[in-house]
């Protein structure tokens, strides 16, 4: 292909590069800049051809002025400059965040004649890292053991039985209503336990059919009925070392709670369609919704077995009885969804969480986490409204007559609670069940910072 051809190509080969591209003349006058560059600035490109780009305001660019006037940048002294990360200021004032090549250019002669820069746009990656931190923290915060969040008295009672039981090979029981972290709560036994490095296997009793769950539970022998071709391993020899977790316990057949109370009692089992106990040095945690006493006085559960495996129990609290852990869990929900999402959703409206505040949560929090779920695929505006929760929750919205504009409630709200909190942003975020990147963003919205 001939230099001219190629030459006559350039601009489209240029423009459809995803990185933006920008050259600049010796003095700094940008001279040329691809189609993403000007969508990454917000520039149309006939707005800064012909300025200087200094315009831009990257916070990188080091400028030098030598004696000899022959250089205004330090790009045009070092020549190239590799893998800088820094930001530049787009035509609305926001920043960008961009990776930096750049390298002079000259011509057959050697004198330079300006320079070119690539520019590859991570803003959304610093973002996502943000909120990974953030997610990072969540884990790692005084509010949460293994993934169960509260601060209210209840749920810190709750962590520290959980952490003392993680401690005993007894038998642990949870109990609580259907959607109170019952399996959550069983994980963090385990992983606090000496057992944590040793195999957690988990069963849902009223998932299978009694003879499928028998073979489940303690395995079979070849032969021992139709379609068992082979030996098999059961989930009690799987858990060998570890713990096992026995999920909706007050399903178990009666035939198989006899054998369970063996486990319990010998710490053998055997195999379907064999007699030779095998011995097995497994912790039992069970849990259900059902209130296993009430079962035991109608026959449907052994007592026996009901005392052997309620020897440590636990009863997690309904999210209604800790409203204050509402505020903690909606954060958490909304940014991992946030991060799942990918939507330009920034945070959760006061009505909104005053909502989720005074809601019953008959579901617990499985049903608060779905509430999220269905405000993510409905809301379209930057903040979850009361509009985008779910039907069964909006009872409690105002009428509209009554309603204030959004943004002055938000100012009236944020006013309240830093007052409330002393001017401490951290308290004042968790009054209004934000982040305090939200609650500094606000403040500068509203212009508080000024007061």
């Amino acid at each position: 292909m001939e230099e001219k051809t190629l030459n006559r190509y350039w601009d489209t080969v240029v423009d459809i590069i995803h990185d933006g591209v920008m050259m600049v003349d010796p003095s700094g006058m940008i001279v040329s800049v691809n189609r993403a560059f000007a969508e990454m600035t917000g520039y149309r490109p006939d707005e800064l051809i012909g300025r200087n780009c200094s315009v831009l305001k990257c916070n990188v660019c080091e400028r030098i002025h030598d004696s000899t006037h022959q250089h205004f940048c330090l790009l045009f002294r070092n020549s190239m400059v590799s893998m800088r990360q820094c930001h530049l200021t787009r035509k609305d004032g926001s920043l960008v965040y961009a990776m930096k090549n750049a390298s002079v250019l000259r011509d057959e002669h050697g004198v330079t004649v300006g320079a070119v820069e690539t520019l590859a746009d991570i803003t959304d990656l610093l973002e996502k890292d943000s909120q990974i931190e953030a997610l990072r923290n969540d884990l790692q915060s005084k509010d949460t053991f293994y993934g169960i969040i509260g601060s209210s008295t209840v749920m810190r009672r709750t962590f520290d039985l959980l952490a003392n039981v993680a401690t005993s090979d007894a038998p642990a029981f949870i109990f609580g209503e259907s959607g109170t972290g019952k399996e959550l709560a069983a994980k963090a036994i385990h992983l606090h336990s000496s057992r944590s490095n040793q195999p957690y296997i988990q069963v849902n009793c009223a998932a299978l059919n009694e003879s499928v769950l028998e073979s489940e539970l303690f395995g079979h022998v070849k032969g021992a009925f139709t379609g068992a071709y082979q030996n098999r391993q059961g989930r009690f020899e799987a858990a060998q070392g570890g713990d096992i977790f026995l999920d909706e316990i007050g399903e178990l057949p009666h035939s198989i709670q006899v054998k369970l109370l063996r486990v319990l009692e010998e710490k053998v089992i055997e195999r379907v369609g064999d007699n030779r106990p095998i011995p097995v040095d497994v912790r039992i945690i069970t849990a259900t919704n059902r209130n296993l006493k009430e079962l035991v006085e109608k026959g449907l559960f052994r007592s026996d077995l009901y005392y052997r495996i309620n020897v440590l129990p636990i009863e997690l609290s309904p999210l209604r009885k800790r409203p204050e852990d509402i505020p903690l869990l909606a954060e958490s929900f909304f940014r991992h969804l946030q991060l799942k999402s990918n939507k330009p959703i920034s945070g959760i409206s006061p009505a909104a969480m005053k909502t989720l505040v005074q809601y019953p949560w008959p579901g617990n929090v499985r049903e608060l986490k779905s509430a999220f779920a269905y405000a993510f695929v409905t809301c379209t505006e930057g903040h979850i409204e009361q509009s985008h929760l779910p039907p069964d929750l909006t009872f409690l919205t105002v009428p509209s007559s009554t309603r204030v504009s959004t943004d002055d409630q938000q100012k009236k709200d944020l006013i309240e609670a830093l007052a409330q909190a002393k001017g401490n942003k951290s308290l004042a975020a968790k009054l209004l069940g934000v982040s305090r990147v939200t609650v500094w963003n606000r403040i500068h919205r509203y212009g508080l910072h000024r007061d």
